[in-house]
């Protein structure tokens, strides 16, 4: 009875061995998932981060210039251009005039108009369209990176969450 219970024994001690064994590698296992998912939500706080800071430049950038433009057309409707050139809001439409992807034609007429120092022409409706185009045109893109914007913040969140109870289960 007593060489039963020992060949028992010997047969649990190697169960147990064997469990310690892969317990120990699934441990092992375990602390290089938690550390590469650490590792990528990291990764994924610096590019949002990044993200989130060009967005606000580009934003801010798209805001600003969707204001001059909305000023200069108002000035130029009410038919205040001479007085609306000496402003500085028209140097940033001349800036645009420059950066924005507009017809050459536009862009000819526009900087033109933006150039003169004196003397208010009043064939101001082409230039009043181009610069309502030019606004239509930033303010859908600022739109779309909005949209954009917001679709990575939820991207970013859902990555976090599912990383996070990654990272607690594996800990546990």
């Amino acid at each position: 009875q007593a060489k039963q219970t020992n060949d028992q024994l010997k047969s649990s001690i190697e169960e147990t061995t064997a469990a310690l064994t892969q317990a120990k590698a699934d441990l092992k296992g375990a602390q290089t998932d938690r550390a590469d998912a650490k590792a990528a939500v990291a990764k994924a706080t610096a590019l949002r981060q990044k993200e989130a800071a060009a967005f606000a430049t580009e934003s801010s950038e798209l805001k600003t210039n969707i204001a001059a433009t909305k000023k200069a057309t108002a000035a130029i409707e009410k038919g205040v251009g001479g007085a609306f050139l000496q402003t500085s809001v028209s140097s940033v439409l001349k800036q645009l005039s420059i950066n924005m992807d507009i017809s050459s034609v536009d862009r000819e007429m526009l900087t033109s108009f933006l150039s003169q120092s004196q003397g208010y022409a009043p064939a101001s409706g082409s230039i009043v369209g181009i610069l309502k185009q030019m606004s239509d045109t930033m303010e859908a893109n600022l739109e779309k990176a909005t949209s954009e914007e917001n679709a990575a913040i939820k991207d970013f969140d859902s990555l976090v969450a599912a990383k996070t109870k990654q990272i607690n289960a594996l800990t546990t």
